[in-house]
C-alpha cells in the first residue's frame, strides 16, 4: 500500500500530469474521470463525484445523491499508452458509505467473508479476445487477413503475424505493473489469449479491467478491434475467460491442495466443498458470469468444427478435463465458464458465494467425469446425473433470480438492479429482427 508522499513521488517520477479516477459499471465497462495531478488528493476524499443515475446499474435516482469514486492508492499506476497518464481504481461511496452496488464494493463484502474463517481467495484469470477489422460492409473480420487455418489453435503463423501488436500490447501492459508470461493463439481465427500471474482476487479483478483497457486502446491506435465478444463468429469457438482459484490461509498455504485425495485430484475436503457450492449454484452463476444474449451462443452443446471447445455446456467436473465446467489441474479449480463479457468483480463475489455455501453446507459434488461428455448424448449425462447450462440469457437470469441464498449473499440490491439492466437487454434482443431471419423467411412463405 502506498502512502500518500508515496504515490505524489510516484506521480513526479513517472511525469504524470493527470490521473484517471477509474471505476466499472454493473456491466464491468470501465468509467473514469481526468483529475489534473495537481488536484490528484480529491480522487481520495471526498473522491471524484459523479450523477450517479448516469452509471447503469446504480439504481441511483436523478434527485438521490452524488455517486463518489474514492481512489484505493495500492492500485496507483501508469498508463503506458496514454502518455503523461496514471490510473487510480476506486471504490464507490454515497451519502460518505462504501457503495453497496459498486461491483468493486461487493466483492469486498465477499473477500471479508472469507478473512472471518482467516483464508484468502487467489485467482488466475486467463483472458481471450478477437483481433479484429471492419470490413467495407461494415462486417468484422479477422484483422490479419492471413489467419484463415481450419485448425489455427497455437499456429506460428497466426500469432508471428500480429506480433506487432501483442509486443506493443504486452510491453505497455509489463509496464503498467501486469507480470505477463505467456501469450498464445486460441482455437478461432484471429483469437488470441494472455496468461498473467495468480494474484489475490481483488488484485486479479483490478488487472483485468487493465489488460481490456490497454488491449481496447492500443488495438483502436493500431486500426483493429479489440474484442472480448463471448462469440463473435457463429462458426468458431468463442472468448473465454476461465477462472483458476484456491483458497489460502495467512501463512499463504494452499488449502485446496491434499495430496492423500483418494479420487487422484489433490483436493482437499475444503476445496470440494467449495466445489460441491459452485456446482449446485451453476445455473444461477450462469447469469453472471455468462451476462449477455450472446454468451449463449458460446455455450453450446456440441464441439465446434474447428475439433475443439473451450466453452462448458454441463454442470459437471473432471481431472484435468475440458470438457467440463470446472477442470481439476490438481489441487486447485478451474471454472470455465465465465467469458469475455463478464465483470470480474461481480463474477468473482458470485463464485466466492456460492463457494462458501457449500463450505457451509458441506455440499458434496459428487464424482468427477474424465469422459469427453461432448460426445454424451443427453440420455447418458441424465443417466449420470450431470445438469446442462442455461442456454439463453433469460433461462440463467431465472434461475438467478430464484436462487435466493446467492442473491442474499452478494446483495438483493445489486442483484435487484443487474436483473434490470439485463431482462432490458433480453427483450431488445427479442424484439430485433436478424439476418438470418429475413434470409430463411422473407420469401419462404
Amino acid at each position: 500500500m502506498k502512502t500518500l508522499d508515496e504515490a505524489k513521488q510516484f506521480l513526479k517520477d513517472n511525469d504524470i500530469k493527470y490521473v484517471l479516477a477509474q471505476f466499472v459499471d454493473i456491466h464491468g465497462v470501465a468509467k473514469v474521470k481526468t483529475v489534473p495531478v495537481a488536484h490528484f488528493e480529491t480522487i481520495l476524499s471526498p473522491g471524484a463525484g459523479f450523477a450517479g443515475g448516469a452509471i447503469i446499474g446504480t439504481g441511483i435516482l436523478p434527485n438521490g445523491s452524488d455517486y463518489y469514486a474514492r481512489g484505493d492508492l495500492s492500485t496507483l499506476s501508469t498508463v503506458p499508452w496514454q502518455k503523461g497518464y496514471a490510473r487510480l481504481i476506486c471504490d464507490g461511496y454515497y451519502d460518505d458509505e462504501p457503495f453497496e452496488n459498486d461491483p468493486r464494493v461487493m466483492l469486498k463484502k465477499q473477500i471479508a467473508r472469507l478473512a472471518e474463517k482467516g483464508w484468502s481467495l487467489g485467482t488466475g484469470l486467463e483472458p481471450e479476445f478477437s483481433l479484429l477489422k471492419r470490413t467495407e460492409k461494415g462486417g468484422i473480420a479477422s484483422a490479419e487477413g492471413s489467419d484463415t487455418l481450419s485448425h489455427p489453435c497455437y499456429d506460428y503463423k497466426g500469432i508471428t503475424r500480429s506480433s506487432e501488436y501483442l509486443e506493443r500490447m504486452t510491453e505497455a501492459l509489463i509496464e503498467a505493473g501486469l507480470d505477463i508470461y505467456q501469450i498464445d493463439h486460441e482455437d478461432a481465427n484471429g483469437q488470441y489469449e494472455i496468461n498473467y500471474t495468480y494474484a489475490d482476487c481483488l488484485q486479479s479483478a483490478d488487472n483485468y479491467i487493465l489488460f481490456k483497457m490497454g488491449a481496447s486502446e492500443i488495438a483502436h491506435d493500431m486500426g483493429m478491434i479489440c474484442s472480448f465478444m463471448p462469440k463473435p463468429f457463429s462458426d468458431r469457438p468463442g472468448n473465454g475467460m476461465h477462472m483458476h482459484m484456491s483458497i489460502s490461509d495467512s501463512d499463504g498455504k494452499n488449502l485446496f491442495h491434499d495430496e492423500s485425495d483418494e479420487d487422484g485430484h489433490g483436493l482437499s475436503e475444503l476445496a470440494y466443498h467449495f466445489l460441491g457450492g459452485i456446482l449446485h449454484h451453476a445455473k444461477a452463476l450462469a447469469a453472471i458470469a455468462t451476462p449477455t444474449v450472446n454468451s449463449y451462443k458460446r455455450l453450446i452443446v456440441n464441439e465446434s468444427i474447428t475439433g475443439s471447445t473451450w466453452a462448458p455446456s454441463y454442470i459437471s467436473y473432471g481431472n484435468n478435463n475440458r470438457s467440463t465446467m470446472v477442470r481439476i489441474p490438481f489441487g486447485r479449480l478451474e471454472l470455465r465458464l465465465p467469458d469475455g463479457s463478464c465483470n470480474p468483480y461481480l463474477t468473482t463475489a458470485a463464485v466466492i458465494a456460492a463457494g462458501l455455501d457449500g463450505v457451509e453446507r458441506k455440499l458434496n459434488p459428487g464424482k468427477g467425469s474424465s469422459e469427453n461428455l461432448f460426445d454424451k448424448s443427453f440420455q447418458e449425462l441424465e443417466d449420470l446425473g450431470i445438469g446442462i447450462l442455461p442456454q439463453s440469457l433469460n433461462e440463467a437470469l431465472d434461475e438467478l433470480e430464484k436462487d435466493t441464498v446467492l442473491c442474499d449473499a452478494i446483495g438483493n440490491s445489486v442483484i435487484e438492479q443487474f436483473l434490470k439492466v439485463k431482462r432490458a437487454e433480453w427483450v431488445e434482443y427479442q424484439r430485433y429482427v436478424t439476418d438470418w431471419e429475413i434470409n430463411r423467411y422473407v420469401e419462404f412463405y
